[in-house]
């Protein structure tokens, strides 16, 4: 049955479950309220056990007309079960309309930790209704969170990842060690924000606040699912990321670097120094987090000559070796559609500073 479930229960059974994600854990939906969002949590159990659920994320609209609803990286299920599939929209559907949702945006995850590969499960589509007739799911060009991303396996020797890599990343690597750059986990958010700023400036992309990062940190770190790692060249900090684990996975989500002593390649040693840090504590890959939505082909084809977008970051992350993965569309499910088509015209006539 349909239930909504304690964050304990929810916890447990995203950290074990092989499509579960991070973005899927209660921390993650306190970290979006602290941010203007509610969040629900609803759960299917059998037999005492929850066996399938969504986090939905709902955010009000101006003078509280209405919500949007997101599933940021769910819901976690197994697809391949038709009937779970469909009792879970059902319930979903009840929530959402329970808020006044125009619509629930869903953003699935289905790589599986263990078999290092894409599901080749088929979602439901627009045109693709069966077994699905009651959801008319609509893919949306927008996804919020980046579709396709580089994934390094971390199960082989550390000398088998390094061997995996490019040569020239394996060589600054190397240079940033002989060039005197040590690295070290760290719990030290002042510098972690000095550094994301400048690298905003530097490379004219956004950043979150620095009360956003320190939640982020406050959150998930006494949980042993964040850590820090800064690069120092004779004690200044260069470079910083902050890494995140769950299960047998890691992700890098934010990172910056100092405009001083680049050329000691602080950023790769650091690199390979969280992804030792994620295998000794048990995880078997390493999720780059964030390429061009383009194959492979033409990732390689236009690398060198693109610095727009996320091509700069696909530049330096495909010196690390990692399979290159897709994620599947981002869905809207509408609830409303006069209002969703209002709001699909409010969004684009914004203009985003």
């Amino acid at each position: 049955m349909s239930t909504t479930i304690t964050s304990t229960e929810w916890d447990s059974f995203v950290a074990s479950h092989p499509q579960g994600h991070i973005l899927q854990t209660p921390a993650w939906a306190e970290l979006k309220c602290a941010f203007g969002w509610t969040a629900t949590r609803i759960g299917i159990k059998e037999k005492g056990d929850v066996v399938a659920g969504a986090q939905i994320l709902f955010r009000t609209l101006p003078l509280g007309i209405a919500t949007i609803a997101y599933i940021p990286k769910g819901p976690v299920v197994n697809w391949e079960n038709e009937s779970l599939v469909k009792f879970l929209f059902e319930a979903i559907d009840s929530v959402c309309k329970s808020t006044n949702a125009i619509f629930v945006k869903i953003e699935p995850h289905t790589i599986s930790n263990s078999k290092f590969q894409t599901s080749n499960i088929q979602l439901p589509t627009s045109n693709l209704l069966s077994p699905f007739p009651n959801y008319q799911l609509l893919i949306t060009s927008k996804p919020i969170q980046p579709q396709r991303t580089l994934v390094i396996d971390l199960r082989p020797s550390e000398d088998e990842i390094l061997a995996a890599m490019k040569q020239k990343t394996r060589y600054n690597i190397r240079l940033a060690e002989k060039k005197g750059v040590t690295v070290k986990p760290s719990d030290d958010l002042d510098t972690f924000n000095k550094l994301m700023q400048i690298t905003g400036e530097r490379d004219k992309f956004g950043v979150h606040s620095s009360a956003y990062y320190r939640k982020v940190y406050e959150l998930f770190r006494p949980l042993n699912r964040a850590q820090i790692f800064t690069a120092y060249y004779n004690d200044q900090p260069l470079a910083t990321l902050m890494l995140f684990i769950l299960g047998e996975r890691a992700w890098y989500f934010y990172g910056g670097s100092s405009n001083e002593e680049r050329n000691r390649m602080p950023t790769y040693l650091l690199q390979w120094e969280a992804m030792r840090w994620a295998k000794a504590h048990g995880a078997t890959h390493y999720d780059l987090w964030g390429v061009p939505d383009e194959d492979e082909e033409t990732l390689e084809a236009n690398f060198e000559s693109r610095d727009d977008g996320l091509w700069g970051v696909y530049r330096f992350k495909r010196g690390f070796g990692g399979k290159l993965i897709r994620e599947p569309d981002a869905w809207d499910r509408v609830y409303s559609p006069m209002m969703y088509k209002l709001y699909q015209m409010y969004m684009g006539s914004r203009v985003v500073m």
